[in-house]
């Protein structure tokens, strides 16, 4: 699913406009598609007491709109307008008129007869806000956030500021960055208000499970272990050589047809193979994974780097053999897997903007970036990055992020042509499987292997 900058959706509905459908219209819309995600998941709405709030942009005209048609639906109906009527800009002036002429009423200021509201409207700051919120608004988000004990909160678009603390949030064409990289949306819809598809662009996405349905067909029926990759991991130096088995174990789990683990020793799963960690062969390997529990080794990785002509994933000890050093990957080919500590070292700076950051390296760097993390972003060298939406703090634990060094590295292995739907699937399909077993362990309990054990429900839900 495509997201959208607010730059670019005021271009998608300017371009919208000209091909003939009223802003008005579009506006008409959004209000509609409100009320029908209110009408599903409020049932039955003539128990409702709603306050919808609205500010003096398109925002507050959206919310205008959902106030006109709740009118003589619901149990009570309050509006709280942030500004005076002829503050009102475009649009938001009309439907106020309409509104009024409907015979609603507003007011200016939340009352106690409004205290005993079940559901509260935001539609006071939208997508083209800038700035500090101050005045009218800043007391008017404080009051959503605190006076309605008993209600739930529906932001129109986007909550406010991104300071509103929703329960759902109905936005329209696309997703915005904040609302899928940030918090407090709630659940998010995504809903159409009659912008044609093709004027929805972007190179920023996010993932979803329907994405990967064709990495998960079935096999053909004279399929054999050569058909589907052998992976090298490389790394488990001594007394960490638990890392390198997961990844291993990781990697076969995904679906590698051959897994040899190059480490210095240790007692592995017997359907992995194992080499020396100081005398490995990279011949009829088809993807090379480096770094879980390695330990420095810079001659090494800078080796592997420049002359593996096969998938390279690098993560943990690998990527900070390579940390500071001016290095060039082979495209998608290149996999680097940093967590934000990892990425500053590659950096020599601290991370502040992740979409940038990762962005920028891969680019630069021509490598495919996976920076891991809440929201974890996979970057690719021509500029797209994909939000992964996956993932649960009960997989800040040991070990995790050797597992999916190893998911990736498996499902490379049996798609080396389609890279960056096999990276995106590994991160999505990491991501779940920790949410699946955090509902089962409790965040406490979870640990890394567990992961492979929600894994094949995790596939399921892509098919």
């Amino acid at each position: 699913m495509k997201i959208l900058t607010a730059a670019q959706i005021r271009e998608v509905d300017w371009l919208t406009i000209e091909r003939g459908i009223p802003g008005l219209i579009l506006m008409e819309n959004a209000g509609h598609r409100v009320v029908e995600t209110i009408e599903r998941e409020f049932a039955p709405l003539g128990g409702q007491r709603v306050v919808v709030f609205c500010g003096r942009g398109n925002n507050g005209g959206d919310g205008l709109v959902v106030a006109r048609l709740l009118m003589g639906r619901v149990a009570g109906l309050h509006v709280v307008l942030a500004a005076k009527p002829e503050e009102l800009a475009g649009d938001a002036a009309q439907n106020y008129r309409m509104l009024r002429a409907a015979g609603g009423g507003v007011a200016f200021e939340v009352s106690a007869e409004m205290r005993t509201a079940t559901i509260l409207v935001d539609a006071l700051l939208g997508t083209g806000f800038r700035g500090p919120v101050e005045g009218v608004y800043r007391d008017l988000i404080r009051s959503i956030n605190e006076d309605f004990p008993l209600a739930k909160t529906v932001a129109v678009d986007i909550p406010s500021a991104m300071m509103v603390r929703a329960d759902y949030t109905v936005t329209f064409t696309a997703p915005k960055p904040e609302l899928v990289l940030g918090g407090g949306a709630g659940k998010l819809i995504v809903a159409s208000i009659g912008s044609p598809a093709e004027l929805i662009q972007s190179h920023l996405e996010v993932s979803e499970p329907h994405d990967f349905a064709g990495l998960f067909a079935p096999r053909k029926r004279d399929a054999n272990k050569g058909d589907f990759g052998h992976v090298l991991v490389i790394g488990g130096a001594p007394g960490k050589t638990g890392a390198a088995a997961m990844a291993g174990l990781a990697a076969l789990r995904a679906g590698a047809g051959l897994v040899t683990v190059a480490s210095s020793g240790g007692q592995f799963a017997p359907e992995l193979m194992t080499e020396p960690l100081d005398d490995f062969r990279l011949d009829r390997k088809t993807v090379i994974a480096v770094g879980p529990g390695l330990g420095a080794n810079r001659e090494l990785v800078a080796r592997l780097l420049k002359d593996v002509t096969v998938p390279l994933v690098i993560d943990a000890d690998g990527l900070n053999s390579i940390a500071g050093a001016d290095f060039k990957g082979h495209g998608e080919r290149t996999i680097l897997t940093p967590h934000p500590g990892e990425m500053a070292r590659l950096t020599g700076m601290k991370v502040t903007d992740r979409l940038a950051a990762a962005r920028g390296f891969a680019q630069e760097r021509n490598v495919c970036l996976v920076l891991k993390g809440h929201r974890t972003l996979i970057a690719f060298p021509d500029g797209r990055v994909w939000i992964n939406p996956t993932g649960t703090p009960a997989m800040a634990t040991g070990g995790t992020g050797d597992i999916l060094t190893g998911l990736t590295a498996g499902l490379v292995a049996q798609f080396p042509h389609d890279l960056g739907t096999a990276v995106r699937a590994a991160v999505w399909l990491h991501g779940r499987a920790g949410e699946l077993g955090s509902e089962e362990l409790t965040e406490q309990c979870l640990i890394a292997t567990d992961l492979l054990h929600h894994l094949p429900r995790a596939i399921r839900e892509c098919v």
